[in-house]
């Protein structure tokens, strides 16, 4: 079954460190839940979207709110041939800042 494909993934800890540099990070919550609360650098790209969603480089890193559906758009985009991460457990294992709004 789709959702129990290991995908390539890394921890929210992870992840901070890697935002230090210059990243692709999308999230794929709803635009509301995105509104709420999400990573300052993170663009919203909804998972009912995600096949019309074309990374600017060869790789880009996939969170939502616990993890099963950026699992399921990470993997469709290595599926496409990019370098996809998903984030475990999602928004609710981040504890860095977070940005409220839709921008």
């Amino acid at each position: 079954m789709f959702l129990f494909k290991k995908v390539p993934s890394i921890s929210a800890q992870e992840l901070q460190e890697k935002l230090k540099k210059p990243i692709e990070l999308i999230d794929v919550r709803s635009p509301e839940e995105f509104a709420q609360g999400h990573i300052p650098k993170a663009k919203n790209v909804p998972l009912d979207t995600i096949q019309q969603y074309k990374p600017k480089g060869k790789t880009v890193y996939v969170v939502c709110a616990s993890g099963p559906r950026s699992k399921r758009a990470t993997q469709y985009l290595v599926s496409q041939k990019y370098d996809a991460y998903n984030i475990e457990g999602g928004m609710m294992m981040w504890n860095g800042t977070l940005k409220v709004g839709y921008k």
